[in-house]
């Protein structure tokens, strides 16, 4: 583990109590950063120096500038932010009401605009970096297995990906998204059946769902200085399942 120590970088992480998110968490700490985890459920949380933790509803505008406040008080600087916070639904489109269209694309896309509203400022000053959290079903259209909403949700961060990498360049802020594929998370394994989840494997070219570590490996070369000429870019994470 690199040494941490009070001027050590800082990484905000949303959805921190996911199988993603502890994954990121542990990664980003082994490299050496200060982390200000987020979630609802703290008790997933593995907390400690040089971890802090706080609970934030991404969908709340509220909730989510108190906990850009918290952090800031915590570590008085914020240099990367990764949102990993996210909500699948299920379709088909007919089966979906309006409440729950609503839910998820709140849970995954205007959480995104709500958070980078609230860490501009930070970022500005420490010339950080911004990861959002898209799906290969953002480009390819995605399935009845997560729903209409969800590859909605996850195209639009692909653009507002793309949006901020162009306006945000001249604050020196980098911004990339993720694009997994089925990674073996409770919110793939624990939705599924062994059949489905079996499919899913046959479907991936490398043989397997992706583990959480290849995310957190993504993560933490886009949030490193090897990636300081990296913006606007959409990591493909899928096994190949999908050939861009």
């Amino acid at each position: 583990m690199t040494p941490i120590s009070a001027g050590s970088p800082v990484a905000f992480v949303t959805g921190a109590a996911g199988g993603l998110g502890r994954a990121a968490v542990a990664r980003l700490r082994e490299r050496g950063l200060r982390v200000f985890a987020t979630d609802l459920n703290l008790a997933a949380i593995p907390c400690g120096t040089p971890v802090a933790v706080a609970s934030v509803d991404v969908t709340d505008e509220a909730s989510v500038a108190a906990g850009v406040a918290a952090a800031l008080a915590e570590f008085g600087r914020i240099d990367h932010v990764v949102h990993l916070a996210g909500a699948a639904g299920a379709g088909p489109l007919t089966t979906v009401s309006l409440n729950d269209w609503r839910r998820v694309i709140d849970v995954n896309l205007t959480s995104a605009f709500l958070l980078a509203k609230a860490v501009h400022a930070s970022l500005v000053e420490s010339r950080g970096s911004l990861t959002l959290t898209s799906s290969t079903n953002g480009l390819n259209g995605g399935s009845a297995l997560s729903g209409p909403a969800y590859a909605v949700a996850k195209a639009g961060l692909i653009n507002l990906t793309r949006y901020l990498a162009k306006e945000w360049a001249a604050d020196h802020i980098r911004v990339n998204c993720l694009a997994p594929g089925p990674i073996d998370t409770p919110m793939v394994t624990g939705r599924f059946s062994a059949e489905v989840l079996d499919q899913l494997r046959r479907n991936v070219p490398l043989g397997r769902l992706g583990a959480p570590q290849d995310v957190a490996h993504a993560i933490d070369y886009l949030t490193s200085p090897a990636a300081g000429f990296v913006t606007g870019t959409v990591m493909n994470l899928s096994g190949g399942l999908l050939l861009d």
